[in-house]
């Protein structure tokens, strides 16, 4: 299974229901919380051009979000993406 990172914040439902759907589908990630960290916050901007949690990489794919996350479910594309090595 490729490495997952999840940009969050503590607050953030969205980020809440994304590893929620990382946990149903058996997936380990690391999990880096930008809350009260500038650093960390502009880490996640200049890697993922966004400003918003989750951001969600799947080994090297920038997922995005959960909407992006979800839609690959949705899609039955997300099983695929997790067993890549």
């Amino acid at each position: 299974m490729p490495k997952i990172l999840i940009y969050t914040t503590k607050i953030c439902p969205y980020c809440v229901m994304a590893k929620r759907l990382l946990d149903k589908k058996g997936a380990s990630y690391t999990e880096i919380n930008v809350d009260g960290n500038p650093q960390l916050r502009d880490e996640m901007m200049r890697k993922t051009q966004r400003r918003t949690v989750p951001q969600i990489y799947i080994g090297e794919f920038h997922v995005g979000g959960f909407d992006e996350l979800y839609a690959l479910e949705q899609q039955k594309k997300l099983d695929g993406l997790l067993q890549q090595a």
